[in-house]
């Protein structure tokens, strides 16, 4: 089964490819202009180059932190 928001996403998915080529453009041109739209697009892509990092504690990181600034 299905998540709300997987279908919520497929339904609109499914609108924006039924649309013309130029309703697409406008579309997409719409989402660049939206400043804090492009932040959760940045967000979500470096999340998704990094998703197969090993994780490690936070007490660890900010220690390395703290380390490197020495």
């Amino acid at each position: 089964m299905i998540s709300s928001a997987e279908a919520t996403a497929q339904v609109f998915w499914t609108a924006f490819r039924a649309m013309s080529k130029k309703e697409r453009e406008a579309i997409v041109e719409k989402f660049l202009t939206e400043k804090e739209f492009m932040e959760d697009v940045i967000d979500m892509v470096i999340l998704k180059q990094r998703e197969k990092e090993p994780s490690r504690p936070l007490e660890e990181y900010l220690a390395d932190r703290q380390n490197r600034k020495v």
